[in-house]
């Protein structure tokens, strides 16, 4: 069944065309090398969001949580072209099964100097999602629009340079970084996002800060 009631805000939001946002550096794109990650809803009145544990043995951000996604390939088309076939090669999602609501600005990273632009999805779900490379990919998780914007899981991420960022807690899964800007952003946009405690202030753990 579908609901678009559940994307509206989101959508009208994406066809205004949402201003960057300041995260707290200069994110402005710098046009050196670009990416793509999905940020993949399903069709639910409480939509459910898609994100992977990177591998243990990748050399960039082993065991991190993120969103689907990766570099610009020369045969990619649009930005929703790799945000879509890196999704299938990670994690096995089919192209077409994905309706394709809009783009984010780009923003930089400078720990990889790449430009970032976020593509929003949405899909029926109902297919599980697994891994296709382990050396790539640990682990597939889901969790609800609702859950994400609980204050029991929101807190403000400490890391040992002094930053300040949103995150996620789910056990022992921590979500932060530009992951978390990203779903931070995104639920302020699509009318979800729900009052916390930004005071609460949790250290990134070890294993989730190694480059």
């Amino acid at each position: 069944m579908r609901h678009p009631e559940a994307f509206a805000d989101l959508e009208r939001a994406l066809r205004e065309g949402p201003v960057p946002r300041s995260i707290g550096l200069d994110r402005s794109p710098r046009g050196e090398r670009h990416a793509a990650v999905l940020m993949l809803f399903t069709d639910d009145a409480d939509p459910e969001l898609t994100f992977v544990t990177r591998a243990e043995t990748l050399r960039k951000h082993p065991g991190q949580m993120a969103l689907p996604g990766g570099r610009v390939e020369p045969g990619d088309t649009t930005r929703a072209h790799t945000a879509l076939r890196e999704a299938n090669e990670e994690i096995g999602l089919v192209a077409d099964a994905v309706s394709v609501l809009g783009e984010l600005p780009p923003l930089w990273v400078p720990a990889s100097r790449f430009d970032v632009t976020t593509v929003l999805g949405v899909w029926e779900g109902g297919t599980p999602l697994e891994p296709v490379d382990p050396a790539e990919t640990g682990a597939v998780h889901c969790y609800r629009v609702s859950d994400l914007a609980s204050e029991a899981v929101r807190v403000t991420a400490s890391h040992p340079t002094g930053f300040l960022s949103p995150a996620f807690v789910f056990g022992d899964q921590f979500i932060w970084g530009l992951t978390a800007h990203l779903v931070d952003w995104v639920l302020e946009l699509g009318g979800w996002a729900r009052p916390w405690d930004a005071d609460r202030i949790v250290e990134i753990p070890a294993r989730y800060l190694r480059d």
